[in-house]
């Protein structure tokens, strides 16, 4: 790291060029859909906690997508508020790396966290008798260790890869933060061998999940379609939809950033999605998780309940 900021001690993040007065009602808006990200799943936290009918594999691993998505917006949109704000939008080197090895990292701990919830739902539904000793404990903690020491190493990989590069200028990322594939273009060497590793993990943290996803739902379905109680068909769809709506909006997203041939205009196309991951994506989550899901609003009107009558 010492040998690359001989070259570069700071990268300047373009961000979004816009009109002053765009930029003061993006911080705006922008502003109050964080701070709803963080009220919403710091929610769902609470409920979790509060409420031992939530004391639940299926929603352990839902506090984990919520310290998630909670860790994920935090370490890109204060940076891109402050920038929103400030004629100097510098960032020195070693943050920058600091911030693109999180942003992997959380990027690739909520893919497999969503996995493990999908296995949840499956033996929940298709393997109902044996549920309570195949997601014991013991294991829904070692999925969710599994889940980040793997997005970590992941993340630590791309890493190492950049810090072998030389940053000699230019010094000009045209994103709101240090996105891996923004802050590779400024490499003054072949980057070749990172862009086959970024693709390597897609189609390991993005397409091999996708496709366990895809056909645990497709076995799930097929369950829910065999019970003979409406009531039970209505719950396992109830938590189901939630968490098919939650899949479907991450993986999209990542899939058409990071595997989709690129347009003419792919920068502007890779801020938006970025943004959609960073901030539209984590602040949605609770959302869809507390208006789709029974059990969540009832645990909701039992804490409001024991407030309001203590």
């Amino acid at each position: 790291m010492e040998e690359n900021q001989s070259s570069v001690t700071e990268f300047l993040l373009l961000g979004f060029p816009l009109s002053p007065r765009t930029q003061l009602l993006l911080f705006g808006l922008f502003s109050l859909c964080y701070a709803f990200t963080l009220l919403g799943n710091g929610a769902i936290l609470g409920l979790i906690l509060l409420d031992s009918r939530l004391h639940t594999p299926m929603y352990f691993f839902l506090s984990h997508l919520a310290i998630v998505d909670i860790s994920y917006a935090s370490n890109n949109v204060p940076k891109m508020l402050a920038n929103l704000l400030n004629k100097k939008t510098t960032i020195s080197f070693a943050p920058c790396i600091i911030q693109t090895f999180l942003y992997m990292a959380f990027a690739h701990t909520e893919c497999l966290i969503l996995v493990m919830m999908c296995y949840d739902r499956y033996v929940a539904i298709c393997h109902p008798l044996r549920y309570s000793v195949i997601m014991s404990w013991r294991v829904c903690t070692a999925q969710a260790v599994t889940s980040w020491a793997c997005g970590s190493l992941l993340a630590l990989v791309h890493v190492a890869l950049i810090l072998r590069l030389p940053f000699c200028g230019p010094h000009e990322i045209n994103h709101f933060f240090c996105e891996i594939l923004s802050v590779l273009k400024l490499a003054c060497a072949d980057t070749r061998l990172n862009q086959v590793v970024i693709f390597a993990a897609s189609v390991f943290i993005l397409l091999g999940p996708l496709c366990l996803v895809l056909v645990s739902y497709a076995c799930i379905l097929s369950a829910i379609l065999r019970i003979q109680s409406g009531e039970g068909r209505r719950k396992a769809f109830s938590t189901c939809s939630s968490h098919l709506c939650v899949v479907g909006l991450f993986f999209g997203s990542a899939i058409v950033m990071y595997m989709a041939p690129k347009s003419r205009h792919p920068e502007e196309q890779q801020k938006i999605l970025s943004l959609f991951y960073s901030l539209f994506n984590p602040m949605l989550n609770p959302l869809i998780y507390s208006l789709r899901n029974a059990e969540v609003k009832g645990a909701l009107r039992r804490v409001l309940d024991k407030e309001s009558h203590p």
